[in-house]
């Protein structure tokens, strides 16, 4: 059984394989794009939701002291920590770390 195949098919055959492929990259980019945006996006509501439950402890652990203990040094502690501990992560979040510009050797990266 012999195929004879004119240029013209095998180049129509060609250029229909390469529009598959592009078009199969094209949905694998878009797929990948789309799964980043919903980590991304879970990333952001797990944060929240730890944020907020760590506050509510704060605040739980707080009011069980205020109400319930007579301890002032207890009480200081108490009140003290939370601020210590969002007056740390402010800190470290707003300070800009700068490298100091120094000399580069040829192997280096950049």
């Amino acid at each position: 059984m012999t195929v004879s195949l004119t240029p013209q098919q095998v180049l129509t055959g060609i250029g229909v394989l390469l529009a598959l492929f592009f078009v199969w990259r094209v949905g694998a980019k878009r797929a990948r794009a789309a799964a980043d945006a919903a980590r991304t996006g879970a990333r952001l509501v797990s944060l929240a939701g730890r944020v907020t439950f760590t506050a509510a402890l704060m605040v739980g652990v707080q009011w069980l002291v205020i109400t319930h203990s007579g301890n002032v040094t207890l009480l200081l502690v108490v009140l003290v920590l939370p601020d210590l501990l969002a007056g740390y992560v402010l800190t470290k979040a707003l300070t800009v770390s700068t490298m100091d510009d120094r000399r580069r050797s040829r192997g280096d990266r950049r």
